[in-house]
Parts: structure tokens; sequence; C-alpha cells
């Protein structure tokens, strides 16, 4: 019967175990000297070797010729464990025997003596699935057990395992393995397998184990069980039914473009392929993460990559987004995913999620106008945002009602720092500019009739912004608060006398339509500008 790669290829002793040297070093110490504890408790992510050190450990403390803290895996004691037939070590399962009864009934056997071994060992695995009253039969007997008596608790949450549990154990960490850890395993395995592997392939399935070696191998036997031939990358991609490095490189560029077409024909191809909506938007987070870890920390960031893509796909797609672009796209990603457990459509989600992400001036919250900005931030620091001349009009004759101003060479303007002479006649001659100093003036004629009727009025009008328009001053206001004190009709008419009596003519007063426009129709008004112009600004 064919037997799983990562349970063929278990670790059978200490040496064995890959990436967790800080671990096995200690207890290979513990067994020479003889100074072992009556519990243990193993913590750390899945497939880091928890369950598999305790089997070690059962082997070891009860084998007949230990060899440097390692069982010899040959005695009688350590082929009886291997084999599951000795019934002085028993592995159970918390998750479907956690409650009171059950801890109860291994309470009352562990304290015979054993009868094939010298320890009774009880490895209990995901000990936190527990409840609170099996933990508290379970208490008495860690505290004080039998001198034949060893426990060995394993668990991947270890904030559930109850303080009074842990402050009678041994804790020990498990980290999780390096992908060059997983590698070489993978490329053991592989071998004494006589599977066909690229190093690509390997250094692949290294990244999607994300740090757990059983998944490595169990992804390797999948993979091994669905190619004929050559185990490559893109045939683990096609095995596991991911998009792989290039289409989600290929998506990534579309959205660093705004190219919403593109990003839609990929995505389509891809679902078409049978690939999974919520594996292609992982990717896609994963490479968003990539690239903001390789923005933002490009010295130490390295080692943090997830590797969803070739180096040099990151270093291609680097230079196409800001900080706060890769801010946006990831928190976007990570939204998505997270709503597909409740979405009545994955597609429609994720072709939303596309677009929203190729069109951030579609949308006007913070994080889209934070990612629009600092896009022109990084633009203009790398110098790439360019002015360039402008083609000169054609030479025309000016009617006499032509209001453009004449288009002027570089011999024509006056030296730095001083007005040209035809702009200033125009600036001086033009009815809708207020003269200097104007609303100061303005405040100060008035200000014993304003505080006559309200004592904080000239203190609303200072933040109110006067424009003149065709003979009439519009007064710009920030709040309806600002609205409803300067728009009474008594405080227009003393703004309306006052400024009669300073422009020497006869004005109208009254608030303007608008308050002041928020920084998005600004934003959008830069854009549009830049639309119009873009024979004069450029991004390149």
């Amino acid at each position: 019967m064919y037997q799983a790669l990562y349970r063929k290829y278990r670790p059978q002793t200490f040496d064995d175990v890959v990436g967790q040297s800080s671990v096995t070093e200690t207890l290979k110490t513990q067994l020479q000297t003889g100074r072992l504890s009556h519990a243990y408790l193993f913590t750390g992510t899945r497939g880091t070797g928890k369950t598999s050190c305790a089997k070690i450990l059962a082997k070891a403390v009860n084998c007949e010729n230990p060899q440097n803290g390692n069982p010899c895996n040959e005695c009688a004691a350590c082929r009886s464990i291997d084999s599951g037939a000795c019934m002085d070590v028993l592995e159970i399962d918390a998750a479907s025997n956690n409650g009171v009864d059950n801890v109860r009934a291994l309470r009352d056997d562990a304290i015979y003596t054993p009868s094939e071994v010298k320890k009774r060992v009880y490895i209990i695995d995901e000990v936190h699935m527990l409840s609170l009253s099996a933990f508290n039969a379970l208490l008495k007997i860690i505290e004080e057990p039998p001198e034949h008596l060893i426990f060995i608790l394993a668990t991947t949450e270890l904030h559930k395992v109850p303080a009074t549990i842990l402050s009678r154990c041994q804790r020990f960490s498990f980290r999780r393995l390096l992908p060059e850890d997983i590698a070489g395993r993978i490329n053991f395995v592989a071998y004494h397998e006589g599977i066909d592997i690229e190093p690509e392939a390997v250094s692949l399935l290294a990244r999607l184990a994300d740090g757990a070696l059983r998944d490595g191998l169990s992804l390797l036997d999948q993979c091994a069980s669905a190619v004929t031939g050559a185990l490559t990358a893109d045939a683990v991609y096609q095995a596991l039914g991911l998009a792989g490095d290039r289409r989600a490189a290929s998506i990534m560029r579309a959205v660093a473009n705004h190219d919403a077409a593109s990003a839609l024909e990929d995505f389509t191809s891809l679902y078409a392929g049978g690939k999974d909506i919520t594996a292609m938007i992982g990717e896609l987070g994963d490479l968003a993460r990539d690239l903001l870890i390789l923005k933002t920390a490009p010295q130490c960031g390295a080692s943090m990559l997830s590797g969803v893509c070739t180096d040099a796909e990151l270093k291609e797609l680097l230079g196409s987004f800001s900080a706060g672009e890769l801010l946006r796209v990831s928190r976007m990603l990570q939204d998505t995913a997270a709503g597909f457990s409740s979405s009545a459509n994955r597609r429609i989600d994720a072709e939303l999620c596309l677009i929203g992400l190729c069109s951030p001036e579609a949308q006007l919250d913070a994080a889209s106008l934070g990612a629009r900005l600092s896009r022109l931030e990084q633009a203009a620091a790398a110098g790439t945002l360019t002015v360039s001349q402008a083609p000169r009009p054609a030479a025309s004759p000016a009617g006499p009602d032509d209001e453009s101003p004449p288009f002027h060479d570089d011999a024509d303007l006056p030296p730095d720092g001083e007005e040209p002479p035809k702009f200033r006649e125009k600036a001086e001659k033009s009815a809708d500019e207020l003269p200097v100093g104007f609303w100061t003036d303005l405040l100060a004629r008035t200000d014993g009739e304003l505080k006559s009727v309200n004592a904080g009025l000239p203190g609303v009008l200072k933040q109110t912004r006067p424009v003149l328009k065709d003979d009439t001053l519009l007064l710009e206001v920030d709040s309806s608060f600002q609205r409803s004190m300067v728009g009474a009709p008594d405080v227009l008419q003393m703004m309306q006398r006052g400024a009669s009596a300073l422009l020497g003519r006869p004005v109208g007063v009254r608030l303007a339509d608008e308050s002041r426009r928020s920084d998005a129709s600004r934003i959008d008004d830069l854009v549009a500008f830049g639309a119009k112009h873009s024979d004069i600004f450029e991004i390149k």
C-alpha cells in the first residue's frame, strides 16, 4: 500500500529533524545527562516537527541502546513504539478526546507501572482543545506524576493553554522552517524516490510550504503523482491550480499601468483555465506584500519575501509603484479575500477589485487619494515628471474682442523678478482684481457695526475668502456655521456698503454657491489639467 511521503520520511532520530536544532540539542543533552522533565510542552505552527520530536523522545527514554541521545531504532522497545504496538506509549488526540471523562480515564490508567518499557509516555496532541474541566482533571497528575510517567503535550495555539498547565511544563517553541531548509529536505526525498525535479520547482515548493515541512512534502507528493516526466515550476503551478508568477506579474503590471482591460483579460483567461479565484487573489496579495517590503525595507526585506515572483519580476514591478499605491493595493486585495467567505459571486468580487485597483481616480476614499498623491510625489522625486515646451500657436491677427494675452518670445521678457509691463497693465485694468489689503480694510471699516450684531462676527469673517466677479463680491466659507453667520441679510448689507465705498463703485455682496472645494476635487482638477495638456506635462 502506498504511503504518503511525509509519513514515509518522518524523522526517526533527533539528528533527522530539520531546522529545530535548538530544541533537539537540548533534548539530547537532557537524555545524556538523565535530567529529564516529567512534562513537556511543544508549541509551534503546523508541520514543524512537534509530533515527530514527541515520538522520538518517547523512543529515546525507553531505548535499550541510546546513541548520543538518539534512539537506536533497532531494539525491541524502539520497534514496538514505531509500530504502535507498545501499550505504554499512547498518542491521544485531544480534539476528539477533550472531555473530563476521557482525562479521568487517562489519569486512572497512568498510575500503573509500564509493562513493556521503562517509562510510560502520554503524547497529547492539540492539547488546547481540552475543555476547562478536562484541564483541571489533568492538572494534579501533571503536577505530581509517578516516577515512571512522562507527559508530552503539543499545541499550535499556546494562548489557549491555561497558565496552570504552562507553569508545570518545560516549553519548547518550534519555529517556522526557512525555505532553504525545506528545499534541502525536498531534494533529499526526491532523490530517494527517483523524482526528476528542477531547482526552480524545488524553490517554488519550498516557498509554497510557508514554513511547514509537512506541507512541502505533501505538495511534492501531489505534484509528482500528477506529472509525468520532469517536474518543472510550470508543472507545479498547473498541478496545484495556481496562476503562476508570470500571470500574477502580468496582472500586477496592468494595475501599475492603470490598464483595467489587460487585467480583466488575464483574469478571464486564468478563470477559464480552471484556476482558483481565491488562490489568484492570494497570489496578488503576496506579490503586493513582497513589493511593499522591498519598497520600505530594501536592505533587510529579502529574507521576508514569499517568493510568488522571481527577483527579475519584482525588480521590474518595483519602480512602477509608490509605497502609497502598494498599501492601497494590499488592503483592497485583503478585503476582497476576506469577503469571499460570505460572497454570492466570487468572480464578480474579484473583477470589481481589479477594476478598482486599476482605476484609483474612480474612488475618492483616503487610500485612493493618498495613492494618487504618492505616485505624483514619486514621479517628481525621480525626475520623471517633466515640463516640455508647448507647441507655439499659429500666428493669427488678434481681433478687438480677443481677450487672450499675446504670445511673447523669451527676448521680450524682462529680467527675473520684474513683472512684464504688458501683463502689469492688464492686471491693473482688471475689473475682477481686488486691491491689496481690501479685505483687511473692509473688516476694519465695518468692525463696529459687525460687533453690534454679534461679537463673534469679525472673527468668523476673517476666515472668509472674498472673490470679486462681475461687480459682485462673493464670500466663500467652509462650513454651514460660517454660512449661517455671514449669510444673514443685515451682515451682507453692511459688507455691501463698506465694499462699495472702498471700491468707489456699487457692488453686490452674496455668499458663494459652494464652500471651499475638497482636496479630492482639487486633485481631479489637477489630473484633468494634465490630461488636457499632455503635450506639456508627461510622466515618463
